[in-house]
């Protein structure tokens, strides 16, 4: 009697599990890919077609057109505004039987692709995007193909949508084909690509561009950089430089091409203005220039002005002032008039002075 009803209990407890699992399944909401325009039918789980039921969207009344068939809810012409999580309820008791994730979008077209070697000779990477978006998760699938071979690739840990390849052989005859198909719910499409390895050569931008006036010259400035680290032999496939350079004051660039030196000294600077100044590279025999360097300023070497030595510096001997006399004292001395008298003072040993006493005292 013990094990007729532990198996008893284990029959009740697999049927309650199974209908959980069911009812979970329902509950749970399963997404729906539909094209953008056309009209839409959601089935509410597996009930019947005489099943009734309402249907809600994020927790309100559907407002949407729509027309309801059964445990179906049919919308018309949908658009990006009918995304949104379903769910139906069956009546009269109003329980949830099923919800559906509803996204509306298009299916791809042909992506756009290209590729490229800022590494070479090691190897090349291919990028592509879609020209349109789709709304809807999009998968992508590329192919490499070099002499009847199909190539591994390695997807880039940072760019979703890029992959790397390794150079099978360098200087190679044979063409490269790379084939990229775009997958969604609603559809496919694909686009191929073919070129030689010399065509997509491209490094990147010089690095650690610097440039200095030259003491002394006043239109001079010493310009130098570094090869692009991404460029691994640089020894092995040498690189050609294009400097350009304006003032600010200007918009028209004057250029210079170096065979391999990584410095330039500009002799036709405007004397005081502001220049700004710009290096790309190139491989010396295949190939297409890289993009600019990243701008950077600089003024020619500018006279220092001349101190003005200021004229009440007491230190220069020939600028030394005296002081003047003490102005004469205001009281009147002995014998003398007061200042501001009518007659001046004559001392009396003045033979003139003598003169006139003796013509007085005849008188």
């Amino acid at each position: 009697m013990a094990n007729l009803g532990t198996s008893l209990c284990c029959v009740v407890l697999a049927a309650v599990v199974v209908a959980y699992a069911q009812r979970r399944s329902q509950l749970v909401a399963r997404n729906q890919y539909e094209r953008m325009g056309s009209d839409v039918t959601m089935q509410c789980g597996s009930l019947d077609d005489e099943a009734s039921v309402s249907w809600k969207v994020n927790g309100t009344d559907v407002r949407a057109r729509h027309r309801l068939d059964g445990p179906r809810l049919v919308l018309t012409h949908v658009d990006l505004g009918h995304n949104g999580l379903y769910s139906c309820f069956q009546n009269p008791r109003g329980e949830r039987r099923d919800t559906i994730n509803l996204r509306i979008g298009t299916l791809p077209r042909e992506p756009a692709v290209s590729c490229r070697s800022n590494t070479y000779p090691k190897g090349f990477y291919c990028s592509w995007h879609l020209l349109h978006p789709t709304n809807i998760p999009t998968d992508f699938q590329v192919e490499v193909q070099h002499n009847m071979r199909v190539l591994d690739v390695q997807k880039d840990p940072v760019h979703k949508n890029r992959i790397h390849v390794l150079f099978p052989e360098v200087f190679s005859s044979f063409p490269y084909r790379v084939n990229v198909t775009a997958t969604n719910a609603l559809g496919s499409a694909s686009y191929a690509i073919s070129f030689e390895e010399s065509s997509i050569v491209k490094p990147d931008p010089p690095e650690r561009v610097v440039a200095t006036p030259i003491p002394s010259n006043v239109r001079r400035l010493e310009v130098s950089w570094t090869s692009p680290s991404s460029w691994p032999e640089v020894d092995s496939f040498p690189l050609k430089y294009f400097l350009r350079y304006r003032p600010l004051i200007k918009d028209q660039w004057q250029h210079v091409e170096l065979s391999d030196s990584t410095s330039h000294t500009i002799t036709d600077a405007i004397a005081g203005k502001e220049y700004i100044i710009q290096v790309a590279a190139k491989d010396t025999e295949i190939g297409t220039w890289s993009d600019w360097s990243v701008a950077v300023h600089a003024t020619p070497w500018m006279d220092q002005p001349k101190q003005i030595t200021s004229t009440t510096d007491t230190t220069d001997p020939l600028l030394e002032t005296k002081p003047s006399p003490p102005p004469a004292s205001a009281e009147p001395r002995l014998g003398e008039s007061p200042v501001g008298a009518a007659y001046l003072p004559l001392p009396f040993s003045s033979p003139l002075l003598v003169g006139a006493v003796l013509l007085l005292s005849m008188w």
